[in-house]
Formats: C-alpha cells, sequence, structure tokens
C-alpha cells in the first residue's frame, strides 16, 4: 500500500493512493455517445407504407438549392433523423400542407419563366415521398422535356438506391442531378458547394446510369 501525505483544513492526513485514484476514476464524466443517422436495409422504407403526399413549403425562384435559379419543393417525411438536421419539422409525414392540382399548376407556371433553371426536391426524402415526386417531375418532362434541369436530395447513398424499391429508381431516372447521403454532423462543412457534410457527393445521374458508376458532377468546386 502506497500512502501520500495530504492538508485538509489544517489537519494532515495520509491518503491511500488507490482509493484517492478510484474516486478519481469515479468522478470522471463518461464519454457522450455520437448518435448517428438510421441506416435502412434495402427495400426496409417503402414510400406507399410512409408517405402521406404533404409538402412541407414550396419556394419558387431562389439561389441556393442548387445551379441557377430554381423552384424548391419540400416534402414532408424523413426516417433518416439525422443528428444536425436543419429541417427537422419536416422529419414528420404529417406535417404542412396536402400536395395538391393547384399547387402543381403553380410549379409548373412559375419554371415556365425563361430565367429559371429547373426544379429541386428537398424535404423531408424525396424519395419516401415518389407519389408526390414522380407525378410532378413526369409532368415536367412532358411540358419541358430537358430543357429544364431536375435537382434532388436524399438521405440514401447512391448504391443503397440501386438496390432499393422501383418506385426509387424510377424516380432516380427523371433526375440530372442527386446530392445523396446522410447529414454527418461530425463531418460538417460550411463551405462545401450545395452540400452540408462532406460525405455527401453532387452526382451526375445521366452519366452515373449510362457508366454503371458514379459521375461526380462536372462544375463541382469544393
Amino acid at each position: 500500500m502506497a500512502e501520500i501525505r495530504i492538508s485538509v483544513g489544517g489537519d494532515t492526513r495520509f491518503v491511500d493512493t488507490n482509493d484517492l485514484a478510484g474516486k478519481v476514476q469515479a468522478k470522471r464524466p463518461k464519454r457522450r455517445k455520437i448518435r448517428e443517422p438510421k441506416n435502412p436495409k434495402p427495400m426496409e422504407w417503402l414510400a406507399q407504407d410512409y408517405s402521406q403526399e404533404k409538402i412541407a413549403d414550396y419556394k419558387p425562384f431562389n439561389f441556393v438549392d442548387g445551379e441557377g435559379v430554381r423552384c424548391s419543393l419540400y416534402v414532408s417525411g424523413c426516417l433518416f433523423a439525422c443528428p444536425g438536421c436543419y429541417n427537422k419539422a419536416a422529419q414528420n409525414f404529417n406535417y404542412g400542407r396536402p400536395y395538391t392540382q393547384e399547387l402543381e399548376d403553380q410549379i409548373i407556371a412559375d419554371l415556365a419563366q425563361p430565367y429559371v433553371q429547373g426544379l429541386t426536391l428537398l424535404g423531408g426524402e424525396p424519395f419516401l415521398n415518389t407519389q408526390v415526386c414522380l407525378r410532378l417531375v413526369k409532368r415536367i418532362r412532358q411540358e419541358f422535356g430537358h430543357s429544364k434541369d431536375i435537382w434532388s436530395w436524399t438521405g440514401y447513398d447512391w448504391d443503397e438506391l440501386l438496390q432499393d424499391s422501383s418506385d426509387k429508381l424510377e424516380l432516380l431516372s427523371y433526375l440530372d442531378i442527386l446530392v445523396d447521403g446522410r447529414f454527418m454532423e461530425p463531418l460538417m462543412d460550411l463551405t462545401l458547394q450545395f452540400r452540408g457534410s462532406s460525405n455527401q457527393r453532387i452526382i451526375d445521374v445521366p452519366r452515373s446510369l449510362n457508366q454503371g458508376e458514379v459521375v461526380i458532377w462536372d462544375k463541382l468546386e469544393r
């Protein structure tokens, strides 16, 4: 047994160093466990089981949700539950208001403006709201062909989408650009172009599907 001499309130005491070490160890705070987004198995989450066909917001004529002037549709509902999500309210599938024909007609009218480059799908999770998103993107291709581009954000990784349901693959086939991957708070970087964390990628969808591998957007700066 090893002892050390300490002074407490003017009194001298001898303390067993083993006891002292145990007390210090006991008071050491536990490390906070880092929470991570949920990771679904292929086909585990299906839009038909979760979507309420509601939207959290619609923002026409903005400059932040992709390249150029854009019209952005924020759908309601997401299961990834990424810690630090910037739009946590939209994780609720019942948040917001129903998607309507009136809203769809307004989006099409806004996209028809010559200075608007395209549509952006965000959320929430677009690939868990394919009922709404497919309806809209199909009409855009019918009305505008490829003169308007279509971007989407998703919590899914590219490879996960390729292994998932037919409606997700169909929506993917209509896109020009996909920003993929969960938001990872430890990897957050506010200097990144159109992404919140460094694991996310800006993917050229047509080229990636044609080449059978991920092709990064050729205008990527950072």
